[in-house]
């Protein structure tokens, strides 16, 4: 494993008068010693300091401080309280953060980076103490050479960067996490001998533009004469003038210049929020057609061409191509890697070019220009150096070799990794658990399937005006990068400037260690002023080594071995013969406040039951869980008749549950017994874990309840309702949490009591968060939202500072199953769609998007994520709008319905739309695909009413369950007079006698007087969010009828 650069001596022992203590819990920096402050204040604040055992200490004075290091640099400590009486120095967490450092927490040490991401140099390193992380300020300081990095490595990762200006960059600490390493300029490169030789250069021009995309270059490089491994021949390149930034994307056919333009165009403007005011490039006829002409024009870009046969005048794109050509032959030759793979190293190569400083910026980089940001290149890897691949468990068998050999050909920043190739399947991997040998080389010279550097050039096709290369200035040639976006699979590539972070990248390690796990476990912060230094640091553990040093989490084990013995969960006895048992596991977590303090530290006992063989071990595994319209439903019922609403949470709700077959488990790692360690776990009751534990739970809950004189509600299994004179007590329960309401409040205190009685109960007072869903009492009634998930979403997606839009849907664009390229990272779609669907819970107005976005799970394109990505930025503008269920006159059900024709146009199927209020709001929505197509608009819309029908049906007997009255017609609003009357007449029509017979229930319903169909407008028709894209105005005037709202609204109303 790599060594930091910086690392601090270790001791065993805690010197509490001169070490300092790294304290996430504390909010300011603290000693009691005097000489450690300079610039002494007096501290006229009322701010005291709480102990640990609840004295209060006063502050006298606040000053400033520096950690000391053998080199130049200091860490300056800024408002650092004195405390008379404080036994400790404190370092606060907080402070440093909000200084602009970052703190790493590892199992056995502390890194503090200044104005770095974590995967750079740390300037100062601590070490771990028992639970304590340590500072010591006297620490010793190691070699800054880091073990086993040279300045020859260094050259090979940056793309054979010059060896003066790697030691510029080193003097001048240009870039993150490049260490400091002896160099010698005499060295000579055979890879820059193979691939940088060139004439004498043309002066360079002195013009240089002032902001961001004023000026783009472009040139078209090729064609190559080796096809590259996904079929391409050409590269085109964009060059910002302002900051020399490059985009790179590689292409079949020169004629394909202009569409990679438009990608190009829609979206670097939209990530800059800048636009392009001119393209500057040669007279190719990739750039002189007339739709290429005519889109400039629409779009107000001016065009300046080069002279004819003078290529000097488009010298930044020229030179760019040449420079990204001679770094790439030079990484080829140097790794002896066949010249198939020319795009891969294009790719590095710019990725690499970018991130290095020019003298033409001020010796900055062009993605620090156009960024502002310093780029950070320790996770750098020489390109088509040998590497091993981690193969996971589920995709080799026991006895499969666990890594994969392969070779490195760059950098997937779509799923923050590393890329690698297994040369001889052809096939690719994207990975985070690697281990490189960058010494090592797949190919010898002799096996390489090209035998010069002119692999690369390109083949005189016309060569477009006759031109002849551009040479390089005077001056260091230029450097550029970018980032891919699209499959590299088809050869297509587009380069930003996101940089691996580092819960994404991993540090070389033995191949057999690569399955553990790096990431870091970030402590909870606390916001009191409290030094509570054994508070310090909150990190779950890995596994139960880690557990078993810390008190806390030993404790929190023996809670649950107490609570397990306590509910004689199991009975110690002599294995059987031929009998496996299954093993378990401890699963920790720290639980929180919704201030993000700790509550409690707690350890589960988990059985594995992925063991467990069918019918031999189990049977029946269905347990009912309560549907989240019932939830709405008793919201929407709880803010008509100002309910109150509890919830409560069962402590190992699964260990009540008994089970009905025999099962053995292994004794719990650290608490075998010592008189007989043989022996194993008959289980009696069912663990978590164990395939039938969720049935075994409802079994036991629903006996309870129903001996409790509840009845299960036959249309939701997981609703319990007892009614006594008109008054009610209702239970929802899902899984182990439960939620309490109604108006018969002797019978729901009654029925708690018992619950706490006979289960371990936990009361969590006032419902506000349930499954996701957070309900908050407001005065107008109930708000329901998912605020929280939706910020969630969006940070953990890289979307929560994109800019906000106003619809979720572009209604000028349709999706189309196979338009636009592929996606390489499908399952990152699949697992955003998702997201989005479970936000949809208290969102209808994305429904329908995200509906459609659904459609293309199996193979997605990058047109859908472009669609997917427009829902998360509706999403952040709306992200405090929910579902308000005020106090209404009449709280009866009302519906819509509505269907678009033939709107899907891959299968030219319709959309079934429905939406049912009880009172002010949402409580049913539907947006879906009808499985058939349909002859007109009139069956469309017929299809559609009835399963609002079938809705109808099933809320009424929910409502019937929770014995409110029915005694009504539902009123649903239909825009189709034709579907009405067809509804209405039970004569049968030649032109609907091939309407299957199920979808003539609504036909029933109406007949029977349950549903009354009623026209509307189509402009009030609600159901319409639900079956297409609609325009601002028609969209928020549907919301609203939905009765959403945004948050602060109803504050500010207060």
């Amino acid at each position: 494993m790599e060594k930091p650069a910086l690392a601090a001596t270790i001791r065993s022992k805690i010197d509490y008068k001169e070490d300092w203590i790294v304290d996430s819990g504390c909010s300011n920096h603290m000693t009691n010693d005097e000489k450690k402050l300079q610039d002494i204040d007096e501290y006229k604040g009322k701010r005291v300091v709480l102990t640990a055992n609840n004295s209060r200490l006063p502050i006298s004075h606040i000053g400033k401080t520096t950690l000391p290091r053998n080199d130049s640099q200091k860490l300056q400590l800024e408002k650092v309280y004195l405390v008379p009486g404080l036994k400790k120095n404190l370092l606060s967490v907080p402070q440093l953060t909000a200084a602009g450092n970052y703190v790493l927490f590892g199992p056995e040490d502390v890194s503090i980076f200044q104005q770095v991401e974590v995967i750079g140099t740390p300037i100062v390193k601590g070490r771990r103490t028992k639970s304590v992380y340590v500072l010591s300020a006297e620490s010793a300081y190691v070699d800054k050479t880091r073990k086993n990095e040279t300045a020859d490595l260094w050259h090979e990762r940056l793309g054979h960067v010059s060896y003066n200006k790697l030691k510029v960059m080193m003097k001048k600490h240009i870039l993150r996490g490049l260490p400091q390493v002896d160099i010698r300029t005499d060295i000579v490169c055979a890879g820059c001998q193979f691939g940088k030789a060139h004439q004498l250069p043309f002066k360079e021009s002195e013009h240089q533009s002032q902001t961001p995309l004023e000026l783009i270059h472009s040139d078209v490089f090729g064609p190559v004469k080796q096809i590259s491994l996904g079929g391409m021949k050409y590269m085109v390149t964009f060059i910002d003038d302002f900051s020399r930034y490059v985009w790179v994307y590689f292409m079949k056919e020169k004629s394909e210049t202009f569409t990679k333009f438009k990608e190009f165009k829609e979206k670097i403007e939209s990530e800059l929020n800048e636009k392009i005011q001119c393209l500057r490039t040669d007279n190719g006829k990739e750039y002189l057609s007339t739709e290429f002409t005519t889109y400039l024009q629409e779009h107000k870009i001016r065009r300046q061409l080069t002279c004819p046969n003078t290529p000097q005048q488009n010298g930044v794109a020229e030179r760019k191509n040449r420079h990204l050509a001679e770094t790439c032959r030079s990484m080829l030759h140097a790794k002896n890697v066949p010249g198939r793979f020319w795009a891969e190293c294009m790719r590095t190569a710019s990725y690499v070019i970018n991130r290095l400083p020019q003298a033409k910026l001020g010796f900055i980089s062009p993605h620090e220009k156009l960024r502002k940001i310093k780029p950070t290149v320790s996770h750098l890897k020489v390109f088509g150096c040998v590497c091993y691949v981690f193969v996971p468990d589920h995709l080799r068998s026991k006895f499969d070799k666990k890594a994969i050999r392969c070779i490195f050909v760059g950098y997937d920043d779509a799923r923050k990794g590393w890329k690698c190739c297994d040369p001889t399947t052809g096939k690719c991997h994207t990975s985070r658990n690697v281990v490189f040998d960058e010494a090592s080389s797949w190919w010898s010279p002799q096996k390489i399937e090209f035998s010069e550097p002119r692999d690369l050039e390109e083949v005189s096709e016309d060569n477009k005006e006759g031109k002849a290369p551009a040479p390089d200035p005077s001056k260091e040639r230029d450097s550029s990068t970018s980032k891919e976006k699209s499959p590299w699979k088809t050869g297509v590539y587009q380069f930003t400037s996101e940089e691996l972070r580092p819960s994404q990248i991993e540090v070389d390690e033995p191949v057999q260690e690569i399955r553990r796990s790096t990431r870091q476990r970030q402590p909870n912060p606390k916001y009191a002023n409290t030094a509570l230094v054994d508070e310090s640091i909150q990190i779950e553990p890995a596994n139960y080594e880690e557990a078993a040093r810390s008190p806390k989490w030993k404790k929190a084990m023996e809670e649950e071995i107490e609570a397990l013995n306590k509910n004689q969960t199991w009975d110690l006895v002599p294995k059987p013969k031929d009998v496996k048992p299954i093993s378990c596991k401890w699963v920790y977590k720290v639980k929180t406040r919704p201030d993000n303090s700790i509550e409690r530290y707690k350890a589960r006992l988990v059985a594995r039951g992925f063991s467990q063989q069918y019918g031999l071990d189990y049977e029946e595994t269905f347990s009912p869980v309560a549907k989240i319209t019932t939830v709405r439903v008793l919201l929407a019922l709880a803010a008509n008749k100002s309910w109150k609403l509890w919830q409560m949470d069962v402590k190992n709700a699964f260990l009540h549950g008994e089970l009905d077959k025999d099962i053995y488990m292994e004794q719990p790692r650290g608490f075998e017994s010592k008189s007989h360690p043989e022996h194993v776990c008959k289980l009696k009751k069912a663990l978590y874990g164990l395939k039938q534990a969720p049935r075994a739970w409802y079994g036991k809950i629903g006996e309870f309840l129903i001996q409790s004189e509840f009845t299960v509600a036959p249309s939701d299994s997981s609703l319990f309702v007892k009614e006594n004179q008109g008054k009610l007590a209702i239970v929802l329960v899902y899984v182990d949490d439960l939620i309490i309401t109604g108006d018969y409040y002797e019978e729901i205190e009654r029925t708690r009591k018992n619950l706490s009685i006979r289960f371990h109960m936990k009361e969590l007072g006032e419902l506000k968060h349930f499954l996701g869903l957070e309900v908050e009492h407001v005065k107008e009634g109930i708000f329901l939202g998912q605020q929280k998930y939706a910020k969630d979403l969006l940070q953990r997606y890289g979307m929560f500072d994109c800019k906000p839009i106003s619809t979720p849907m572009d209604p000028n664009i349709k999706l189309r199953e196979d338009e636009g390229k592929d996606l390489e990272d499908t399952t990152m779609y699949r697992q955003l769609v998702g997201s989005l669907i479970y936000l949809t819970l208290s969102r209808p107005d994305i429904t329908y998007a995200v509906g459609v976005a659904s459609r293309y799970m199996s193979n997605p394109k990058k047109l859908h994520l472009d669609a997917v990505r427009r829902i998360l930025r509706y999403v952040k503008g709306t992200i405090n709008f929910g579902i308000l269920y005020k106090k209404v006159k009449e709280c009866k059900m009302t519906g819509y319905c509505d269907a678009d024709y033939a709107g899907d146009y891959d299968t030219r199927r319709s959309t079934t739309g429905y939406i049912f209020s009880l009172g002010s709001g949402a409580i049913s929505w539907c947006s879906k695909r009808q499985p058939t197509i349909s002859l007109s608009s009139t069956e469309v819309e017929y299809r559609s009413a009835a399963s609002a029908a079938q809705e109808s049906t099933w809320l009424k007997q929910l409502m019937e369950d929770l014995h409110q009255p029915t005694d009504y017609q539902v009123r649903l609003f239909c825009d189709n007079l034709s579907a009405i009357r067809l509804a209405e007449n039970p004569v049968f029509h030649a032109r609907t006698k091939h309407i299957e017979v199920h979808y003539h229930y609504i036909r029933e319903k109406v007949l029977q007087g349950e549903i009354k169909m009623i026209s509307t407008k189509t402009d009030e028709q609600v159901a319409d969010i639900f079956t297409k894209s609609l325009s601002k105005p028609k969209f928020e005037k549907f919301r609203e009828a939905l009765g959403m709202i945004c948050k602060s609204s109803i504050e500010r109303s207060r």
